[in-house]
């Protein structure tokens, strides 16, 4: 097991990763159940408040970092994912954990994500998708559905939305899953389970703006019409059925882990700590290349 997630038996509580620093989320918003269903996982994982990193870009989502204990960089607009690999590489003992939203992680933040799946880092990315731009006052996101009317598309949006789930899956990510404060308990599973998996983890969570937020996208909804992939029987190791699942994304809401690769690669982590140990083990030749460069 990583070192990450070494800890099988917690001596801590959901309370001692919760820091003093109050949510200004609007009242109802999805994100006060995703940071207490972060809690409660790491409290389950067990691992040391200063022993956890928490990295997020700019939105409601990524204010995530200032309400915990642990370590936090709230860093510029979609460029949470570079920075978490390089934290990690860095201190691989890290547990690294990213934080977004739909906006930051499928628009300007697009392009580091595959990066960051082909490179297998060892992270736990949690997307908190609200099809909305809802700190910067309501615009279009990536993953608004066709004909939404927001500020920014006043007679309703000619695109069709960003697919989140099959986005990920078709880069070849190892564990993919879905969940929604509306269900505490399977959101917690979720989590946990994407903090053990010993790769890159995607989690993409149905986190409704209840200010700027589709009515018919609200936590009574999600309750009503989620449907649990684990009650279904669905084979989470079954990638092309997993995909498949994943084409109703916006139309349904399946809930649990739609992916997890039974047999994970090589961490990019991992691999680089090998190097390390090779390099250090290895014969230094006699003629060092800063020694070509020492004057007469």
């Amino acid at each position: 097991m990583s070192p990450a997630v070494a800890p099988t038996v917690s001596h801590h509580a959901s309370n001692d990763y919760q820091s003093a620093l109050k949510p200004i989320w609007c009242p109802g918003c999805g994100d006060f159940g995703v940071l207490t269903a972060v809690y409660r996982a790491l409290a389950t994982i067990g691992r040391a408040p200063h022993e956890i990193a928490f990295v997020s870009g700019i939105g409601c989502s990524s204010r995530i970092p200032g309400y915990t204990t642990a370590y936090g960089f709230n860093s510029v607009h979609g460029r949470a994912l570079p920075i978490a690999q390089g934290i990690k590489l860095a201190n691989p003992d890290l547990l690294v954990l990213v934080a977004g939203g739909d906006g930051d992680g499928f628009s300007i933040g697009g392009g580091h994500v595959p990066h960051a799946i082909r490179r297998n880092v060892d992270l736990t990315y949690i997307v908190m998708d609200n099809q909305i731009y809802g700190l910067t006052k309501g615009q279009l996101s990536p993953t608004s559905k066709r004909g939404l009317a927001t500020v920014s598309s006043a007679y309703g949006s000619l695109e069709d939305p960003v697919n989140p789930l099959l986005y990920v899956l078709g880069y070849g990510a190892g564990f993919v899953a879905q969940g929604t404060p509306a269900d505490m308990g399977g959101l917690v599973a979720i989590i946990e389970a994407g903090i053990r998996y010993r790769g890159f983890a995607f989690i993409n969570i149905q986190s409704p703006c209840v200010t700027f937020g589709s009515p018919d996208a609200q936590l009574k909804q999600h309750k009503l019409g989620m449907k649990s992939l684990e009650k279904m029987g669905h084979d989470s190791t079954d990638r092309l059925r997993a995909m498949d699942l994943a084409q109703t994304y916006g139309t349904e809401l399946y809930t649990g882990i739609l992916y997890r690769d039974p047999a994970p690669r090589p961490t990019y982590d991992d691999q680089v700590r090998e190097r390390h140990a090779q390099l250090r083990v290895a014969a230094l030749p006699k003629d060092r290349i800063l020694d070509r460069f020492k004057p007469e």
